[in-house]
Order: C-alpha cells, then structure tokens, then sequence
C-alpha cells in the first residue's frame, strides 16, 4: 500500500512539473526587450492550457499546443521601464525589472568572448560601470548537431561593477558610447565561441541552398554527437600518430612533472606559437610542454619569477617537479614566482600541463615576454620546448567546429524569433586559411540570419581582423589575413552592413588585443550614423579606384570625411606598396592630394598594382580620415592569392 501511495505521490509531483509554465530561457527578470518592434514572448506549458501574458499596459492570449509550447507577440512598445512581465495559465510566473529599449545580438570567436575584466583598464573600467540601463546576457556554450528549442538557463544582469567584468567588452563598450548619445536602455545578447568558424554559425539549410557548400552538405548526413566523436577522434589520432606513438598511460603521465623524467625521444615544437599552426592542427586537449634551463651556482636557491607569457586556454606549470602556479583562461599573462631553494645549479627543468578546450592551443605571445628572471639575470625562454600530448576527452574530440552547424543549432536557432536592433559581430580569424571563401561563407550566414528571423535585412555591423602576426604574411609570401580582412570588405555590399576597422590597434604578437574600448566605439559610430541618425563621418577611408599616369597612381576612396592625413609625426604616409605587370612589390612614396592618395616608386616605371596593409600585422597603416578612423587595408589587383583553392570540408 505505501508502494501506491508513494507511486501515486511521484507521479502528481510529476504531472505538477510538466503543467508549471515556463517561458524560454532568454526571457529573465532584468532584460531588455525591443522597442519599435512587435515584441514574441514564447515558452512552454501544459497541452492545450490557455495561456495569458501582461506586459506594462498590454494584455495578450493564446493557446499551447499539443506539444506545450506557446507563442505570441506583444504590441509595439516605446523606450521605457521598469516593467513587469506576467506569463498566467494554471501556474503564474512573473518577471520583474524588465525595460524595453535596443537588444544587440553579440556574437563571433574569441575577440567578442573577451571579457571586460580582461581588456585594457579593466580595473579602473570596472570600478567605474554605473550603467543600470545597460544589461548583458551570456548564452552559455552548447554545440548540437540539429536544432534546439531553447538555450541553457542563463541570466540578464545589469552593468555595475558586480556584474560588468563578465561582460563582452566590445559589445559593453559599444552600448556605453551608443546609451551615452541616446538615453535608450541597451541589451546585449551575448552568444559567442573563442576559435569557431562562420560555417559552424551557419543553418543546414543555408548551405543547401548555396552554389558553394550544397555539395559539401549534401555528402554530410545528420549525426548524433557521439557518432561525430568517433569521426572526430579517429581523425584527430590521425594527426597525434604523425608526432607520437600513442596516447600515454596515466601512470606516465605522472612522472612528466620531475626533472629526472627523460623526455628525449619527444618531439620538439618552436615555442610561443599556437600548436595549431604547427604540428598539431585541430587538436584539443591535454598537451605537456618542458624545457631545460641552465642556473649558474650563484643564482641556484634564489627566488625566481617565471614569465610565459598567455596560454590557451589553461595550464599548470611546474619547476623541478613543484607546482610554481595555474592560470584558467586564453587571455592572462602568466607570471609565476619560484620560492627559494627550487631552483638548483645546473638543469633544471620547466613543464607546463596545457588544457585546450576548443579552438588554439599553447602558449602564444611576444617571444620577449617568455623568460627566468633572478634578480637582474633574465634568461630568456623562446625557441624549441619538447612536447607531449597527453589526454583527448570528449571536449577535445567534439567542438564546435567539428562539423558545420553546430553553434547555430544550439546558440543561434533557439533565439530565433526573439527581437533585436541588429547584430555586432567579431570572428574571421579562425577562417583566415580560407579567406577567399569567406567572400561567400560570411555573406551566406549575414543572409541566413536574416532569413531565419524574418525581421527584414536588419543591422550587421562587424569588425575587420586587427593587426596580428600570424604567419609573416606580406605581398611577397602572401598573406590570409590580408585576404579575409578583403573578404570582410567586399561583405559590406550587403545592404545595412558596417565594418569597424582595427589595423591600428591590434598586437603584433597577441590575437586579442586588449583595446577594446576602440572597437567598440567604432562599431558605435556606425550604429549611431544608419540607426540613431548622428551626422557625420562614421567609417575609415575605403579603396574605391586608381588611375594610372606615367609611373604614378592616383587613388581614390570613399569616407575620406573631412580630409585625409597620416598619423606620423613628419606627416609621410606607411603601409604603401607598388608592383608592375612582374607583381614584384616595393616600398611606396605615398602623398595626400586632397581627398586622393598619389603613389610611386623609382623601381616600377610602370605600375600595375598597388598595397596598402597587404600583410598579416598591417600595424604601420597610417592613413587615417580627419575623424580619426583609419583606411582599410587594399590591394588594386585580382591576381591569385594562397586561400583561393582552399575549401570548406569536414569528415
């Protein structure tokens, strides 16, 4: 009998959370809803309940289905709060704190992820967020392998120093420069994933319907994410089989921490450097890295400091088999203290255990900031470390670009209809080795969004790849970086699209750069000019013709503004380069004329083309509007470059 009853109890206690209403997960207290814009409200309930919602002075209804989601939409609204939204059938929940104003959509890889708490004056940044109008919501990372209905459980929170350093720092600085010109309340939905590509952002459906990639997805079946972890293991021990044997045994493992392990018959990899571009692309995971430095008897014993510079994404690193430190995240400086007695005369050894959730691994930076310091004695650090992979789990063989769609099955679909102003976006790197497709690639997911929400060609506003070393690429060895940064260019063919440009405030030897506050300024400067009706120039000069006479070429742009100069102290002009029919390219002498770039060279009698900032690390561009934005990197030829083959494909 209690058997029964207990029976009877679980399954009315379980029949009571079935029937609890709910709305969808991006609906919280606090949020920002879209003004001058009907408003969808959705979530689930019980079959068939008849569902009511009260929003300010509004009162809607509607029916759940047979499958207990429910959909409405509530009428315009105006800027305004604080209000309260009540969803009712036979259980009420109530959301408090909620103010409609602009929602901007957020998203991209590791440079929209950057946190505020990582970005240049974080502290002071921080300490000084009194923004209650601004409020920020984070889409928590899932990938799928088919459409979600609905995000992981999140929060919206408000931008006050409690909450604003988990921010994304673009699009927090861009809603302080837009809430500073207009009073409008801000949201930023946030759903972003360090080193993805676009096509992981991107529908099934949209590749079906694309020249490009129908061929490519057709050949792709749906599948489950074990399935494609197998794919994804079996391909990625591919690559590991190529550097090592086989994967280690735990108890091997363990001894690569002490300085008496022999790690001799390792193989060895230039350090910093992300593995990726190395000898282990695409692989995620556990990677042990060591190195041997040599103390000389008057420094052994002494307390040291250990710089090495940014790892992606955790370590823990050990001297002479002690744990000197731990850092979790891609994007902190590491600087670990070596207490006295630990450091011997003669070899000793360094080993960092490396943790790799997804896109680049390893430790990566300025050369100059990876060293042994005692005392006044720096010993630096660079050059080639001994490696090891060590564990592949589920993380590791899975990730969001192991397959297209992934991202956009579980943190873009699940949205889908909420309402927003528009999209600010920052991705591109992890594309770079396909730069020439990305002049389709990029357009297509611009287009699916849009298609897929059904709000018209609603803003997209993105930001050009900032300077960044990648590989040494120029006009002589040719450059991806250069190629995707005019793939971004040519996207702004598109109707109501925007490109902040960034060359001038990247880090040669750091894929994030810490200036955020600029980026999102610029990205602001857009939006302000097509949405917020701002007069005035809003964009960097953009390449539009070139004339040829004797041995000069006179260039032409659009948003030259108020005028063109250079930044330089003596006023010349950096970043320019000429070629003839033999496409060998030299340094130009560039000159302002007006709203015109004047460009020659004593060795190319007769030009063919002209560079400006055809490189990786395009950090000597100088030619900037009066407004202060600068010129976006250009070439004036369409000759082959080194990504126009190279093609999207997957297992």
């Amino acid at each position: 009998m209690k058997k029964l009853v207990l029976g009877l109890f679980v399954l009315f206690f379980a029949n009571m959370l079935s029937a609890q209403i709910r709305t969808a997960n991006v609906f919280t207290d606090s949020m920002v809803l879209q003004r001058g814009k009907p408003i969808p409200v959705w979530g689930w309930a019980g079959k068939q309940e008849e569902i009511t919602v009260q929003f300010h002075q509004q009162t809607k209804k509607t029916i759940a289905g047979n499958d207990g989601k429910w959909f409405l939409k509530l009428e315009v609204e105006k800027e305004g709060g604080p209000y309260t939204l009540t969803v009712s059938g036979k259980t009420t929940k109530t959301l408090k704190d909620i103010w409609v104003g602009d929602v901007w959509l957020c998203s991209g890889q590791s440079n929209m992820e950057f946190t505020v708490n990582s970005a240049m004056n974080s502290k002071e940044e921080i300490a000084a967020a009194n923004f209650p109008m601004i409020r920020h919501v984070l889409v928590k990372k899932e990938i799928s392998s088919t459409p979600k209905s609905d995000i992981i459980e999140t929060n919206w929170h408000t931008a006050t120093p409690a909450y604003v350093a988990g921010f994304t720092a673009v699009g927090y600085y861009f809603a302080k420069e837009v809430f500073k010109e207009t009073n409008i309340p801000i949201g930023l939905l946030h759903s972003s994933w360090g080193g993805t590509d676009v096509e992981t952002w991107t529908s099934r459906e949209a590749f079906a319907g694309s020249d490009e990639f129908k061929e490519m997805i057709h050949a792709l079946p749906v599948v489950n994410l074990d399935s494609l972890a197998n794919i994804k293991a079996k391909a990625m021990m591919d690559v590991i089989k190529k550097v090592q044997p086989s994967l280690p045994k735990a108890t091997d493992i363990n001894k690569w921490k002490e300085s008496s392990y022999n790690d001799q018959q390792w193989p060895r990899m230039s350090v910093p450097g992300l593995w990726e571009d190395k000898t282990l692309p695409e692989v995620d995971g556990v990677v042990w890295f060591r190195t041997t430095v040599t103390i000389n008897a008057a420094d052994a014993g002494k307390a040291a400091t250990l710089n090495i510079s940014t790892i992606d994404d955790n370590d823990i690193t050990y001297v002479n088999g002690t744990k000197v430190g731990s850092t979790n995240g891609y994007n902190i400086k590491r600087a670990y203290t070596i207490p006295t007695g630990i450091l011997k005369a003669g070899k000793n050894v360094i080993a960092i255990r490396i943790d790799d959730t997804g896109g680049g691994g390893g430790v990566y930076g300025d050369p100059k900031d990876l060293n042994l310091t005692i005392g006044t004695n720096s010993i630096p650090l660079a050059g080639n470390w001994s490696f090891q992979v060590a564990t592949l789990g589920r993380s590791a063989t899975v990730g969001p670009n192991s397959y297209p769609s992934l991202l956009f099955n579980a943190m873009i679909h699940p949205l889908v209809p909420f309402a927003f102003k528009g999209v600010l976006w920052y991705q591109g790197e992890s594309n770079a080795g396909r730069a020439f497709q990305y002049r389709k690639a990029f357009p297509l997911m611009i287009t699916d969004w849009r298609r897929n929400w059904k709000q018209g060609g609603f803003p997209f506003y993105f930001v050009q790849l900032a300077s960044y070393n990648s590989a040494n690429g120029n006009s002589v060895n040719g450059s991806n970086w250069a190629e995707l940064r005019e793939a971004q260019t040519q996207t702004l063919r598109l109707l109501r699209t925007g490109m902040a440009i960034t060359t001038d405030i990247g880090e040669s030897n750091d894929i994030h750069p810490k200036n955020k506050q600029d980026v999102g300024k610029r990205l602001a400067a857009i939006a302000l000019h097509y949405d917020y009706g701002k007069k005035g120039e809003f964009m960097g000069p953009l390449y539009q013709s070139m004339k040829i006479e004797g041995n000069k070429v006179t260039l032409s742009f659009t948003h030259t503004g108020s005028g063109l100069m250079s930044k330089a102290a003596d006023g010349k002009l950096q970043g320019f380069e000429i070629a003839g029919s033999d496409k060998q390219f030299f340094p130009a002498t560039a000159i302002i004329e007006g709203d015109k770039v004047i460009v020659s060279s004593d060795k190319v009698m007769t030009p063919a083309s002209v560079h400006f900032g055809w490189a990786d690390d395009a950090g000597i561009c100088n030619l900037f509007n009066k407004e202060g934005f600068p010129a976006s990197p250009f070439r004036t030829d369409n000759w082959p470059g080194k990504t126009d083959q190279v093609k999207y494909r997957k297992p």
